[in-house]
């Protein structure tokens, strides 16, 4: 070790600009992709450790002493996975992707308490966004026996709904747009249970699909493989890991799932995989295995630049 030195935030890139040109580790969070940007247009080549790969190498206590002996320790490791850091461009899809979550949440947590606060007083409205349309003729209705302060403060709570779905609509227009002008995001949506808000979301949380050695890789980081516990040569495997971004493998699992009870209404599925799954396993476990299979199948599409093509029956 050269030396140690103590850096305020505000000195951080003054020093590294003094600094012959270096491999610079960080652990991954929020800010590091700032900084990882900031830091390489010096010159430098940057390193990001995920957390989860560097805890290993903390001695004992944990305070910044060892977090960093820790960090510069992992990123020595020849076998080391990094993380991508993103670019400007990336991060404001991120935003953009986790706005709307967010918005999507408040509106579900609004229409439970309005259905929450209505059954109370013997109104009762079936589960989802579509039947809120019931509790509003209920409210509406000046015979229902109500209580004034009731009907006023429910009011209150359909205008916070209505309001949030005009967010949600505006950014679900805003997507779609830039999904449609987006060559990358286009192709991807030609795969069934893909949409503009998934392609968005893979554009902007996924590393750079040239990183990953093969499709399985990339169905691994997202964690829908099973879990191995394999010792002595003998394969044990559980459910999913349920390791890396969550986001997109809600996603996708959400997808495969709308395109399974699709295929199980319809009663013709063109796709022979598709259809030896449904007729041997359960279809959440379906769903899931789907989901894994079009993980791999983004890969491809993203390293070969082609689109998606509906595999005949035999």
């Amino acid at each position: 070790m050269a030396f140690r030195r103590k850096l305020s935030r505000g000195k951080l890139l003054g020093f590294l600009a003094s600094q012959p040109e270096c491999t610079v580790a960080m652990e991954a969070c929020a800010s590091a992709h700032y900084w990882g940007r900031e830091i390489a247009a010096l010159g430098h080549e940057v390193r990001l450790v995920p957390p989860i790969y560097v805890k290993p190498f903390v001695k004992r206590h944990k305070n910044d002493v060892p977090d960093a002996e820790a960090i510069s320790e992992a990123a020595q490791r020849p076998t080391m996975h990094f993380v991508a850091v993103k670019t400007e461009a990336q991060q404001t899809q991120g935003m953009l992707f986790r706005t709307r979550d967010l918005l999507v949440r408040q509106r579900m947590q609004t229409i439970n308490a309005l259905r929450g606060h209505l059954a109370e007083y013997g109104v009762v409205a079936p589960q989802g966004r579509a039947r809120i349309r019931q509790l509003v003729g209920v409210l509406e209705d000046g015979d229902s026996g109500l209580p004034e302060a009731v009907v006023e403060l429910g009011g209150l709570l359909l205008g916070r709904i209505d309001e949030l779905d005009e967010k949600i609509y505006g950014l679900d227009r805003e997507i779609r747009a830039s999904a449609r002008e987006d060559e990358e995001t286009a192709r991807l949506m030609t795969i069934p249970g893909i949409g503009p808000v998934t392609a968005m979301a893979i554009q902007a949380f996924a590393p750079p699909m040239e990183s990953f050695r093969r499709g399985r890789d990339f169905s691994a980081w997202l964690g829908l493989v099973p879990r191995q516990h394999t010792t002595g040569g003998e394969p044990r495997l559980g459910k999913i890991s349920k390791m890396g971004q969550r986001d997109l493998r809600r996603l996708l699992v959400t997808g495969a799932t709308a395109v399974v009870q699709h295929a199980s209404r319809r009663g013709a599925i063109t796709d022979p995989w598709l259809s030896g799954m449904l007729a041997r396993k359960p279809k959440k476990l379906v769903a899931v295995a789907l989901a894994n299979k079009t993980a791999r199948t983004v890969w491809a599409l993203a390293t070969k630049k082609e689109v998606y093509r509906v595999r005949a029956a035999a």
